[in-house]
């Protein structure tokens, strides 16, 4: 059956037209300097993809990261999986996924050897010092961007704050979800009639995408093996690839929320559960995850490595990062099939102002983090100055603030 969609959504560039070469490349670079978290690595993602190569629009970025928000797993990490699958496909997100962790791997693996070796990691607190207020430059820049699309009138901006206030005011997981889904629901009542009266209008036409069963079917029943295997006694070896692949996999299925919620199930099941690591060497695992540029739970290669060296740093990446880029993959191919509805066009309406607001929240989160200190505004402002006025890639903001930083804190 022929029915009209939205057209905007299919603005951005042809997939064909992007090369997994090119794409690794941008990644890669990408996963080099998005230091500070969720937010900073989606907003240089956003940055550079959509308002660069316009390759998606602002609406598929904001879809992503409403439906990472809801899954298990690195929200960041889901997210890249999201942008390289609808760009080009499963081996794009495969492309993405793995440029993009990358960098923060190598440099993990690296400190981790020096650690284990020197026992201690040089300290670059003034650098990092500087690139605080920079990334609340770039999350603040990404909101407002996103914001010009996404927000059109007094239903949308009593969204946005609404939002922003509740993850202010109370925050968390849960608070998170539920302000999700309550804005779906107000999107629903507030623009259905609208969703369909444009849908009606549409002067040009395509055909919905059929849903493959078969492609929803085969990676759900493989994600809940894992998470089955996970909780089974096994005969695997305490310390053995396979052991640390099936726990890190259950596991990665099971967390929800940002990476600071995840450090205490991750803790009692390496530390107090499998003894892999001490809790010292845990802290420090967490604490390498924090000074590089991709996901905190890049640390989980800090403690593959400690167990079974090379190999198990690798195994360890994978279980924790692969299952849910699965999963969001998987629904990512639902929410393509769904596009053409009245009803999850209108919720999605309600949920990009929602996730705006959010992205606001975040960015003054992050500030709160920074010194108080006239380099910080020096910075802030700078930063500000580049994206919006100069519109210099964000891939260099960050380095300059470090170096900033450096020289005058």
């Amino acid at each position: 059956m022929i029915e009209k969609v939205n057209l905007d959504y299919y603005e951005a560039k042809q997939p064909e037209a992007t090369s997994f070469p090119y794409l690794f490349w941008t990644f890669l670079k990408i996963g080099s300097t998005a230091f500070g978290g969720l937010m900073a690595l989606i907003s240089v993602v956003e940055n550079a993809i959509v308002g660069r190569k316009k390759l998606l629009t602002h609406e598929d970025m904001l879809d992503g990261i409403s439906l990472a928000s809801c899954l298990p797993g690195p929200v960041a990490a889901n997210v890249i999986a999201y942008v390289g699958y609808r760009i080009r496909g499963g081996l794009g997100a495969l492309v993405t996924s793995t440029a993009v962790l990358l960098p923060s791997f190598v440099l993990v693996l690296g400190l981790t050897i020096v650690y284990l070796q020197a026992g201690e990691i040089p300290a670059i607190e003034r650098v990092f010092a500087g690139f605080i207020p920079a990334v609340t430059a770039i999350i603040l820049c990404a909101a407002i961007n996103m914001s010009k699309k996404a927000i059109k009138g007094w239903r949308e901006v009593s969204i946005a704050v609404l939002a922003a206030l509740f993850l202010q005011l109370i925050g968390g997981f849960y608070i998170t979800l539920v302000v999700i889904i309550v804005s779906g629901f107000i999107g629903w009542f507030c623009f259905r009639r609208q969703i369909a009266k444009k849908l009606q209008e549409e002067s040009s036409v395509s055909i919905a995408p059929k849903l493959s069963w078969q492609k929803i079917a085969l990676p759900l029943v493989i994600l809940l093996g894992l998470l089955a295997l996970s909780q089974l006694p096994l005969p695997l070896g305490e310390d053995s690839l396979a052991k640390l692949f099936v726990t890190f996999s259950g596991m990665s299925l099971m967390l929800f929320g940002g990476g600071y919620v995840f450090i205490p199930m991750i803790q009692e099941i390496v530390v107090n559960n499998y003894h892999w690591v001490t809790q010292a060497e845990f802290s420090n695992a967490i604490a390498m995850g924090q000074i590089t540029p991709g996901p905190i739970l890049i640390s989980a290669a800090f403690i593959g490595y400690v167990v079974k060296g090379f190999l198990g740093a690798i195994v360890a990446t994978v279980g924790i990062f692969f299952p849910p880029a699965l999963l969001m993959v998987t629904l990512s191919n639902v929410l393509e099939t769904v596009k053409s509805s009245v009803a999850i066009q209108a919720a999605l309406k309600g949920i990009r102002p929602a996730v705006i607001g959010m992205i606001f929240t975040a960015a003054i989160v992050v500030g709160q983090t920074s010194q108080i200190h006239w380099v910080s505004l020096l910075i802030f402002a700078g930063a500000i100055l580049a994206i919006l006025r100069l519109r210099l890639e964000v891939v260099f903001i960050i380095p300059i603030a470090g170096i900033v930083g450096l020289l005058l804190y």
